[in-house]
C-alpha cells in the first residue's frame, strides 16, 4: 500500500489557503500527522478520504488517481472525523451493523459476528443495547473507532481519534491500531496530542499553516532536539523570568520553589542540566522555532 501526494493546494473560496505545495509518501504501517489546531491537518484529511478535492496537485492512493478513481478509493477507506455523528435514534449494535453494511458487508451473519467481535474490542458489549446517544462521550469516540475499522479497510484515517477518551480507552485505542498496522494496511493518525504519535508511529510529518515542515522518524525529530532540552531548579521569582525567555514544556514544584523543563539554544541559567529530549521536547523545540522564523 502506499500514498503518494505532489505539490498539493487546498484554497477555499474565502481566499484562505489551508495546504500549499504538500508532497509526502506515506506507506505500509503508522503514519502521525503532527501540528497544532489550525495547521491544515483536518483539509488534508478530508481530501484523502474523497469528502473534499483539492485546488491544485496530485493524489494518488495505491494506484488509484483521487479525481479519476473516488468510489474505487472509497471501498478501501475506513474513517473517523474529529466531528464523528451517527443517528440518534438507533441503538449502538445497529449502528455499527449499518456502518458495516456500508462498508461492503451483505452478508446478516457476517455483520453480526463483526459488530459483536468490534464491540468487545472497543469495550462497548456490555452497552449494545443503549440508543447510541445515551452513550458517554468516550464511549460515542470508541464507536467511531469502531465504524471506521469494521469494514477491515486498506486505508485509514482516523483524525484526533483520542479526544474524550480517558488514558485506559486511549491505551486500548492505540493497541489496536497497532495490531492493525502489523499488516498490509496505512493508518494515518492526524493529532495535536504528541503522546498518540509517540506510541504508534514509525513514521510521521509535521504541518504548520498548510505547509509539511518535517518528514521523518520519531528519532530522527528528536535528534534535532538534542542539546537544546534543560531542567532548571528555581524560585518562583526566577520562574517568570524564565516563561518570557523560553518555551516551558513542564513545571513541577519543589521544595526550592520549582522543576522546570524547556527548551532554548542555549541557557545562562544556574543550576541547569541538559537532559535527553522526547518527542514532546522536540515539537515543541519545533514550533518555537517557527514562530521566532529560525533554522530548524
Amino acid at each position: 500500500m502506499k500514498i503518494k501526494i505532489e505539490n498539493l493546494d487546498k484554497i477555499y473560496k474565502n481566499g484562505k489557503r489551508a495546504l500549499s505545495n504538500v508532497d509526502l509518501e506515506i506507506e505500509n504501517g503508522m503514519f502521525g500527522l503532527l501540528g497544532p489546531n489550525g495547521a491544515g491537518k483536518s483539509t488534508l484529511m478530508r481530501i484523502l478520504v474523497t469528502l473534499m478535492k483539492p485546488s491544485n496537485g496530485i493524489v494518488n492512493i495505491n494506484g488509484f488517481d483521487l479525481m479519476k478513481n473516488r468510489e474505487d478509493i472509497r471501498k478501501i477507506l475506513g474513517y473517523l472525523p474529529q466531528d464523528f455523528r451517527f443517528f440518534s435514534k438507533l441503538k449502538t449494535w445497529e449502528f455499527l451493523d449499518y456502518a458495516a453494511g456500508l462498508s461492503g458487508i451483505t452478508s446478516k451473519s457476517i455483520r453480526s459476528t463483526k459488530v459483536d467481535e468490534w464491540l468487545e474490542k472497543v469495550g462497548l458489549f456490555d452497552v449494545r443495547e443503549r440508543n447510541a446517544n445515551k452513550l458517554s462521550g468516550g464511549m460515542k469516540r470508541r464507536l467511531g473507532i469502531a465504524q471506521a475499522l469494521i469494514g477491515d479497510p486498506k486505508i485509514i484515517v482516523v483524525d484526533e481519534p483520542t479526544t474524550g477518551l480517558d488514558p485506559e480507552e486511549r491505551i486500548r485505542f492505540r493497541n489496536i491500531l497497532s495490531e492493525l498496522s502489523q499488516k498490509d494496511v496505512i493508518i494515518i493518525l492526524s493529532t495535536h496530542i504528541v503522546g498518540d504519535i509517540s506510541s504508534v508511529c514509525q513514521d510521521l510529518a509535521l504541518l504548520n499553516k498548510g505547509q509539511v515542515e518535517f518528514k521523518g522518524s520519531p528519532e530522527e525529530l528528536i535528534n534535532k532536539t538534542r542539546g537544546h532540552v534543560w531542567q532548571v531548579s528555581t524560585s518562583g521569582f526566577e520562574y517568570e523570568t524564565l516563561k518570557e525567555k523560553y518555551a516551558i514544556i513542564s513545571t513541577i514544584p519543589s521544595e526550592e520553589g520549582w522543576e522546570v523543563q524547556l527548551v532554548g539554544d542555549t541557557l545562562n541559567v544556574k543550576n541547569a542540566i541538559e537532559i535527553e529530549p522526547n518527542l514532546e521536547h522536540a515539537y515543541v523545540y519545533f514550533m518555537e522555532y517557527l514562530t521566532n522564523q529560525k533554522s530548524f
